[in-house]
């Protein structure tokens, strides 16, 4: 099936990023969201991070216009009726997620490849949520979607061999590089990282260093470009919490249970850079 249209669900971080990405390889975009203001922040940060890029020599003048003018912002989901690939980028809420699906595959055609950016829920649970569950599949981007590489690809039960080779082909035309994995409670991307973060907050709130210290330890130590509490800050408390919660509901294995300080900072707002402060201040 050949792909001019994608849709994205979803206009913040990860959203706008996967719009990004898709325009600058050249395709149609329709970015939905559920009001005017998520859009036109969404639409803003696009536009910011292509000036960024042309400052760096990256792209020119021409080609950062050419990119925005691929992407449009709707308020409905019934305007990614054409779409050949639909990327749900919603927040990292089974029933807001299922509510989406539900809708959109009433929507688009029945050959329309409907992928999720989650980055814990089951992709397996997902297509079970719609017709033709078999064109459901997990495309998991990277945070900050423009800059890095992979692409963690899902398979759920259900996905066949054809949406599988289309959405490897997909993410390699993008310049990416993707990686399938099966289905499973984090994947491999969340099973390995969020663990990490949430020790380093047990250390942070067992006093054993400062947060600025524990991120320098890691980043010297085992040269990780950016320490696991200034990462956490940079997805959201809220969303690491999230996948802790799940992790530890799956597996039922107490090795995954969240750490009390990152329960408490989500309970206080403090979610990280997008709040103004999480385990840092910004």
């Amino acid at each position: 099936m050949s792909m001019t249209t994608i849709g994205v669900v979803g206009a913040g971080t990860m959203g706008n990023g996967i719009a990004q990405v898709f325009a600058q390889a050249g395709f149609n975009v329709i970015m939905a969201d559920v009001g005017q203001q998520a859009l036109d922040r969404g639409l803003a940060s696009i536009s910011n991070s292509l000036s960024r890029l042309v400052k760096k020599g990256q792209f020119n003048d021409n080609e950062a216009v050419a990119t925005l003018s691929r992407i449009r912002g709707s308020a409905l989901l019934a305007d990614l009726a054409g779409c050949q690939l639909v990327v749900e980028a919603a927040t990292e809420n089974a029933a807001v997620k299922e509510k989406i699906f539900r809708e959109l595959a009433d929507i688009v055609s029945p050959d329309c490849i409907l992928a999720s950016n989650t980055s814990s829920i089951s992709l397996t649970t997902i297509a079970a949520w719609v017709k033709q569950p078999e064109r459901v599949i997990g495309m998991h981007f990277m945070n900050p979607v423009p800059v890095m590489q992979l692409v963690e690809i899902i398979r759920a039960l259900q996905t066949s061999d054809a949406t599988h080779a289309a959405i490897h082909a997909l993410s390699l035309q993008l310049g990416k590089t993707p990686v399938t994995v099966k289905d499973g409670p984090g994947f491999v991307s969340n099973r390995v990282l969020m663990p990490m973060i949430n020790e380093a907050a047990f250390v942070l709130y067992e006093n054993l260093a400062s947060a600025e210290d524990i991120d320098t330890v890691l980043k010297l130590g085992m040269n990780h470009p950016i320490g696991p509490l200034a990462l956490a800050d940079l997805i959201g408390l809220d969303t690491c919490l999230s996948i802790m919660d799940i992790l530890y509901r799956e597996f039922r294995d107490s090795k995954y249970r969240a750490c009390p300080l990152l329960v408490q900072l989500v309970a206080a707002g403090h979610l990280g850079r997008k709040s103004g402060q999480g385990f840092y201040r910004y």
